[in-house]
């Protein structure tokens, strides 16, 4: 199986600021292509070693992967939330108020996908993005992110509201004794 490398030597640019280039945005370039300098930084230049033949770049393809959409943890709108709790349910519902700027928000986020593969059909769990939904965020009171509402079947037993990122043993004692 033949191979690419390539080599970058790179020069900072005083005169311009540095930018974010987002690890989706990959290209590949013609072999002319590759001797332009790449901004913001002077004189960058990438050369690789190219396969000699036609049928043997074929089997190269850069591609970026995506993420799936098929999270476990549902992400709903107010409209969505409102239907799934005027339905009846059998399950604990954990709801997870986040923002895609916060650090412990994303944290939270993978011990939730890991805690819903564990849990399965026994526990729903779902998010709300509470930029996107900022009324709702309101009506809530969300001050803090993270902050978790669990919610019980038993519509006597009241909510849990909690705020910041909690370890995954402290979000199973809630779901397994307090719902």
């Amino acid at each position: 199986m033949a191979s690419i490398s390539a080599s970058l030597h790179i020069q900072p640019r005083p005169d311009i600021a540095l930018q974010s280039i987002s690890p989706l945005k990959v290209r590949f370039y013609s072999k002319a292509a590759l001797s332009l300098p790449i901004s913001p930084f002077k004189g960058a230049t990438l050369k690789p070693l190219v396969p000699q033949k036609k049928q043997q770049l074929q089997k190269f393809k850069i591609s970026a992967v995506k993420a799936s959409p098929n999270y476990l943890v549902e992400k709903l709108r107010s409209v969505d939330l409102d239907k799934l709790l005027e339905s009846k349910r059998t399950t604990p519902l954990v709801v997870d108020f986040y923002a895609t700027w916060c650090g412990p928000c994303i944290l939270l986020a993978q011990q939730l996908e890991m805690l819903a593969v564990e849990y399965g059909p026994t526990v729903k769990f779902v998010k709300i993005d509470t930029d996107e939904e900022y009324e709702l965020a309101q009506q809530m009171q969300i001050r803090g992110l993270p902050t978790m509402v669990f919610i019980s079947p038993d519509s006597q037993k009241a909510a849990i509201r909690t705020e910041g990122l909690l370890p995954n043993e402290t979000i199973k004692t809630i779901i397994e004794t307090e719902l």
